[in-house]
């Protein structure tokens, strides 16, 4: 994927990553607004596990395409839901942001997710399993439209959102931000 130093900054990644804590601090630190396409779809439609039950996944992926195009052109810090990199206009659409992705090991996501009210993992299977699948699902797509990918699973968030704000201040392109980096905090 090839970076773009203008338009939005993209967190993609699987549920639990913790793309909307980040993109918040993210956003404060680079002092623009902040959109979590899964907060735009709640706000205007109701409760996705509502939505889920109510009208199925295809039209919540479409209600979610919409909310992701109306992100992307506001521009700021942008936390895409887990699924939104499964439609191929929004893979398209990212090509002209800078995207990064957020991971999170399947150990340190239990507690994430624990309690949360997500649609895809309420089906009976151990959430984790679920988890684990729907990324092995999507993880080609991830790794499709991101520029820099950073792990979560360990240390302060804030160690993550410096490192972000750093690449995204020094202009520079992905595979010059990876060397310039902590690689302790990176992976690939």
């Amino acid at each position: 994927m090839t970076s773009s130093s203008t338009g939005a900054i993209v967190l993609v990644g699987p549920m639990g990553a913790g793309k909307s804590s980040v993109g918040r601090r993210v956003a404060r630190e680079l002092g623009v607004p902040f959109a979590d396409t899964d907060s735009l779809v709640a706000r205007e439609h109701g409760a996705i596990p509502a939505l889920f039950a109510e009208h199925g996944e295809a039209r919540f992926r479409e209600l979610e395409r919409a909310a992701v195009r109306a992100a992307l052109q506001e521009g700021g810090v942008v936390a895409l839901g887990g699924g939104a990199v499964l439609d191929a206009d929004t893979r398209r659409d990212l090509a002209d942001h800078r995207v990064v992705l957020l991971t999170v090991a399947p150990h340190i996501v239990r507690a994430r997710i624990q309690g949360e009210s997500r649609p895809l993992l309420t089906d009976g299977e151990d959430p984790v399993a679920r988890w684990q699948s729907i990324l092995n699902e999507r993880r080609g797509f991830y790794e499709e439209v991101a520029d820099v990918t950073f792990d979560t699973s360990t240390g302060p968030l804030a160690e993550v959102v410096n490192h972000i704000v750093s690449w995204v201040r020094s202009g520079r392109p992905a595979d010059d931000a990876r060397d310039a980096l902590n690689e302790g905090t990176e992976t690939q």
